[in-house]
């Protein structure tokens, strides 16, 4: 007799109040973080937070951006890591608000953009360009 078997390429699923939630991991990898740092056109702004380097189009983008990888509740590091920043320690909620005032403003990701130019050879710690 035949035992009838489910094809292998079927993706585990569970039952969580009514929803079924798929089990299969993320497509990405990690090797498509690196295609996310090259400007696309429209991108003028940039997260200069400790070697993040990420294109956004918008100042509101990068404070989002920021505010959530960055100064998340698991991942924020109780100091402000933006470069050309004092590292502070602050409280999340008072970083937050330092982020937007200081760092995600037009006229502050602009004025970093361009100190980032001038400064590729001068004291970039983490920088092997």
């Amino acid at each position: 007799f035949f035992f009838q078997s489910t094809p292998a390429t079927s993706i585990p699923t569970v039952q969580v109040q009514g929803q079924q939630i798929n089990l299969q991991p993320p497509s990405y990898t990690a090797a498509s973080q690196h295609a996310e740092q090259m400007k696309k056109p429209g991108q003028n702004f940039m997260c200069l937070w400790q070697s993040c380097k990420k294109w956004f189009q918008t100042p509101s983008q990068v404070f989002y951006h920021a505010a959530t990888e960055h100064g998340g509740k698991d991942v924020y590091p109780g100091q402000c890591l933006w470069e050309g920043c004092e590292p502070f320690q602050r409280q999340r909620f008072s970083f937050i608000t330092h982020l937007q005032d200081k760092h995600c403003s037009r006229d502050a990701l602009l004025a970093g953009l361009k100190q980032d130019e001038h400064g590729q050879a001068g004291n970039q710690k983490t920088s092997t360009k």
